[in-house]
């Protein structure tokens, strides 16, 4: 073997072990590959839930009843003071009675006139019937002797009924409170002339707070979903609407966003769908002991309108929407992410209906929605969600 031959064989095999040698480095010196990253899942809930709806409505008393002027005149004092509590029997307003106390004394002394009358129609009478008795006098004297005292007392009767009417006009001149509750700002000043137009005739309202009344309305086809799920609840032998027992709920949605302490129910309805509005006007009372409710508020009547047995509830927020289409991340035992489209139904709170394309204890991924893909594994987190189904129900489908 020549000199350069060996030389050559030399070389390569120092490249060989230079290049073992760096690889080897390199192999040490290389990272881990980096574990699967960590995503909050949840599990599908299933439990019967309702599906509720909110319907904008207005406050009232649950009875409201107008202080009227029953009789005209001057306004003489108003005996309360306004926008407080007033009691069944308190005096409210005088009206001048002055003019009433005249036509009692008028109506007094037509009385005691025709009274007068007819102890005289009677007396003469008397003096009459013996002589018509022995032919002294005629029959026709007697017959209008009778005819007088019948006229006197015919009188006396009229007599009587003008003074019980001039007494209850008289009474009429003071207005008192009807019922107990809370009175608002008068519409007549004390020395106004009232109860007769243009003048005022309605004084006040007397407004019964406790329970309070809300009125609302709704649509056709939400009346429709809440009669079938009435008829459900009559079908299973409870009573939905039977009074103080009333096992159908309403809960109130005050302006600020709170719920009412106390469930109402409902206690009228129209007999009707307004054919001009095409809605059905619904009215429940809610018990109000504090007096934190007025009449005239604006606030949200949440009903049931319909009821799902073992539904299927995720949270809004494991939705993605891609062209119409709702998807949600299923993530396995394994950690594996398979994506699935699915059919949703009404919103509660802030979970959602899922009518199809899920099962019940599966797991879902509220986390990281945009980054992952269908295929990838991960390595999943259970989170509690917490916010239960009947929570801050936004009451759309």
């Amino acid at each position: 073997m020549s000199h350069r031959h060996r030389s050559g064989t030399a070389w390569f095999r120092l490249w060989l072990l230079a290049g073992g040698a760096a690889l080897c480095a390199c192999t040490e010196d290389a990272p881990p590959p980096a574990p699967p990253p960590e995503i909050g899942v949840v599990q599908v809930v299933q439990r019967d839930t309702d599906i509720m709806q909110d319907f904008v409505g207005q406050t009232r008393g649950s009875v409201d009843i107008p202080i009227r002027a029953r009789v005209e005149g001057f306004l003489e004092s108003r005996n309360f003071i306004e926008g407080r509590s007033v009691e069944e029997g308190q005096l409210l307003y005088t009206i001048d009675p002055q003019p009433f106390l005249a036509k009692v004394l008028e109506a007094e002394g037509r009385l005691a006139e025709a009274r007068t009358m007819l102890a005289k129609s009677k007396a003469d009478l008397a003096r009459i019937k013996p002589l018509a008795e022995m032919k002294a006098v005629s029959q026709q004297d007697l017959d209008a002797s009778v005819a007088q005292r019948d006229a006197a007392l015919g009188s006396v009767q009229a007599a009587e009924a003008q003074l019980q009417l001039a007494n209850i006009e008289l009474g009429y001149a003071k207005i008192y409170s009807p019922i107990n509750g809370l009175i608002g700002i008068s519409e007549a000043e004390v020395g106004e002339f009232v109860g007769a137009p243009p003048n005022p005739v309605v004084l006040n309202y007397v407004s019964l707070t406790d329970p309070i009344r809300v009125r609302f309305s709704i649509n056709e086809r939400d009346y429709l979903r809440l009669s079938r799920a009435l008829a459900k609840l009559r079908a299973a032998g409870k009573k939905p609407l039977d009074g103080e027992s009333s096992e159908y709920n309403v809960e109130l949605i005050l302006a600020d966003g709170s719920t009412h302490n106390h469930h109402g129910r409902i206690v009228a309805s129209d007999a009707a769908i307004n054919p001009q509005t095409g809605t059905f006007t619904l009215e429940a009372d809610f018990p109000n002991p504090d007096e934190i409710l007025i009449a005239g508020q604006f606030a949200r009547a949440r009903i049931a309108i319909d009821s799902r047995p073992g539904a299927l509830l995720i949270p809004q927020r494991a939705l993605s929407e891609l062209q119409g289409v709702f998807r949600v991340f299923v993530v396995a035992d394994d950690g594996s992410v398979k994506m699935r489209a699915v059919e949703t139904g009404p919103q509660i709170g802030r979970m959602v209906l899922v009518n199809s394309g899920l099962e019940a204890g599966e797991h879902v991924a509220i986390e990281g929605l945009l980054s992952l893909k269908d295929g990838a594994t991960v390595q999943p987190r259970l989170v509690e969600f917490d916010n239960p189904a009947a929570a801050n129900n936004d009451g759309q489908d």
